[in-house]
């Protein structure tokens, strides 16, 4: 006899087009119709969005309004049980409402008695000490809590809670793939004697680079934007590129990004390189396939970078926010430099070592990564054998 289908709620930032944050709802979809089916169970997800509409045409599957009360209510009770994430939820820098706001759509669920579980969260910064009980209350009432860093766990320990209960998983992003990825021959691991061959690389006197670009506004001064222009000028004096500017957070990104087109001016051009700025991939999948074209990506926002590690494509971040720093720890790499503290000579020197020994970045680093890419759905596998427990 075959089970009932549950409802369950997904809540997190999705609707606003940002391109990372709806590849991590991309992700857990995809993540709980595998492991559902394989625990013998039909979970049926409803999000919470801020354009429902639009979340239902992108990804067909029902959704709510996450700022009509009525409607979330109405949801929840309706449902088997509440998933919060992924993502930088609860984190007081960008305002001062958002940790409150995820908070109380979890305590809703949890005073309906429903099940809820955190799916591999970042966690801070919490500045705001007197989040810190707040959050420690309501995920000790959870039935499964999962973070995407050790830095996560640790600043859940600092507030109280049980590090046995918190799990440390990686972004569910690592798992995202491309409709056309069965397992290609292009993403297995490369053997250790594996050499490159010509046609590997691109033709150093007549292919150009083709040079991800993933920026975001953050210093008031720009430097950061003007060092990362600098660098990719600097580089293209050396090396034939097409710098490919990719807006994850639409349309904040495509202002910053055109602010850096601007800046290079006519110093790519005038080596025979090449710019374009991608405006139309508001789909994770379409971001993540224009990600997989490069030979190199220069990355701000964290999935981005993330993005470039699922397809094994050599990157480089910019840090912003520690988030970034942990995950390039996760991948054995370090930033190119902080937006503070941004340099155009280590920028060229980063990018031109990426671009010449991109083979070698790939098989050190493929053990790591085909790692966490294994590890992506450890949460929607718990999810589904909790039903399947109380079914």
């Amino acid at each position: 006899m075959v089970a009932a289908a549950q409802k369950i709620i997904i809540s997190g930032y999705y609707g606003f087009r940002n391109s990372g944050d709806e590849a991590v709802l991309q992700s857990i979809l995809n993540a709980l119709r595998k492991q559902s089916e394989a625990a013998g169970i039909t979970l049926t997800p409803v999000v919470l969005s801020i354009d429902p509409e639009w979340t239902t045409a992108a990804y067909g599957v029902e959704s709510v309004h996450r700022m009509k009360l009525g409607e979330v209510r109405k949801a929840i009770s309706e449902s088997a049980g509440l998933i919060s994430g992924g993502g930088s939820l609860l984190q007081d820098v960008t305002s001062s409402k958002t940790i409150p706001y995820y908070l109380a759509i979890i305590k809703l669920a949890q005073w309906m008695g429903k099940p809820t579980f955190i799916y591999a969260q970042g966690i801070g910064p919490v500045n705001r000490k007197l989040f810190h009980p707040l959050i420690k209350s309501i995920f000790r009432k959870c039935a499964y809590v999962s973070v995407r860093d050790e830095q996560s766990r640790l600043l859940l320990q600092s507030m109280g809670l049980d590090k046995g209960t918190i799990d440390v998983v990686p972004d569910p992003v690592m798992g995202l793939t491309l409709p056309e990825d069965i397992r290609t021959e292009t993403h297995e691991p490369s053997s250790g004697n594996a050499h490159v061959h010509d046609s590997d690389i691109p033709n150093l006197q007549t292919e150009p680079y083709t040079v991800g670009i993933s920026v975001r506004f953050w210093e008031q001064s720009r430097k950061e934007l003007d060092a990362l222009a600098e660098g990719l000028v600097k580089v293209s004096a050396e090396l034939p590129l097409h710098l490919r500017f990719l807006p994850f957070h639409h349309s904040a990104d495509n202002e910053a990004s055109r602010y850096v087109m601007q800046k290079l001016g006519q110093g790519v051009e005038e080596h025979g390189g090449t710019v374009s700025i991608c405006e139309d991939a508001l789909h994770p999948q379409q971001m993540l396939r224009e990600v997989g074209q490069c030979q190199a990506l220069i990355g701000m926002r964290l999935h981005s970078l993330i993005y470039a590690a699922g397809r094994r494509v050599p990157l480089m971040g910019v840090s912003y926010d520690p988030k970034i720093d942990h995950f390039l720890e996760r991948i054995s790499c370090r930033p190119v430099g902080s937006t503070a503290a941004l340099e155009g000579d280590m920028v060229a020197a980063g990018l031109l070592e990426l671009l010449k020994s991109g083979e070698a970045w790939k098989r050190e680093r493929e053990p790591l990564i085909a790692s966490l890419v294994e590890e992506a759905e450890a949460p929607a596998r718990q999810v589904a054998q909790y039903f399947r427990r109380k079914g």
